[in-house]
């Protein structure tokens, strides 16, 4: 459970609730973590009254907006790894994605800054289209090789779910939505958030990584009991059963 419940600005959503998702359009996890959300959702009895957002997480603020080279050879030496276990843990994420429906293909990956696909994410959300359009995003970036960092290619990638070229180009060439990009990222830090996914479930319960459908089933389950604790009516104690003893 996270402490201070809903200090960071978000919770419950009338009598439903909100789960907020921190995450990067150039993280595989969040990626995986979306499908396996979406699993637990389909068979949540009250999905219809969950509100889902999207919030900023950037794993790597300093990205150019392209960055040139090979994927490779840059993992093992972020990690400090060789290059062939490298390989060996794409090729892992490449499976664990295909058993969710995803098709990933790191090799044509064209990494860069998101910043820019955050703010979209964030205009999106207005009119809403944030989760087509985050979609749509994580599957330029791993299945198609778009390099997403780039004006141009965001542009046609948001055309692409419904929203106006035009709107989109104003965004991108202005600083529209940058505060709120950064306000995720300061309430990320308030919450000690370090890696992402990371779920938060009515204000009050975090699930860190992408963990299986049924943990998230679990957590969505409790968290809403909490929210909507049984409300017992007119009780009569002649009518039931206390232990071994029972009124007659």
């Amino acid at each position: 459970m996270l402490p201070g419940g809903n200090a960071v600005g978000f919770g419950k959503v009338g009598q439903g609730m909100k789960v907020a998702i921190y995450s990067d359009v150039v993280c595989p996890w969040c990626a995986i973590g979306k499908r396996r959300f979406e699993s637990a959702m389909s068979r949540f009895e009250h999905a219809d009254e969950v509100e889902v957002e999207w919030r900023a997480f950037e794993l790597d603020p300093n990205a150019p907006r392209r960055r040139e080279g090979d994927y490779v050879g840059r993992l093992a030496r972020k990690y400090g790894i060789s290059r062939e276990q490298a390989v060996a843990a794409n090729e892992n994420l490449t499976a664990m994605a295909a058993a969710e429906g995803l098709e990933f293909h790191f090799a044509d990956a064209k990494p860069g800054n998101t910043f820019d696909a955050h703010r979209l994410l964030h205009f999106a959300r207005g009119l809403g289209l944030q989760d087509a359009l985050k979609e749509r995003l994580f599957v330029a970036y791993f299945t198609e090789g778009e390099p997403i960092g780039e004006h141009d290619t965001l542009v046609l990638l948001a055309a692409e779910v419904g929203l106006d070229p035009v709107a989109v180009r104003e965004v991108l060439e202005s600083e529209a939505f940058a505060a709120e990009v950064r306000a995720d990222e300061a309430d990320a830090q308030e919450l000690g958030v370090s890696g992402v996914p990371f779920f938060v479930v009515d204000g009050r319960f975090g699930i860190p990584g992408a963990q299986d459908a049924d943990t998230i089933l679990g957590v969505l389950n409790r968290a809403w009991d909490r929210a909507h604790p049984l409300t017992v009516i007119t009780p009569d104690a002649t009518v039931a059963c206390e232990g071994d003893n029972c009124t007659v």
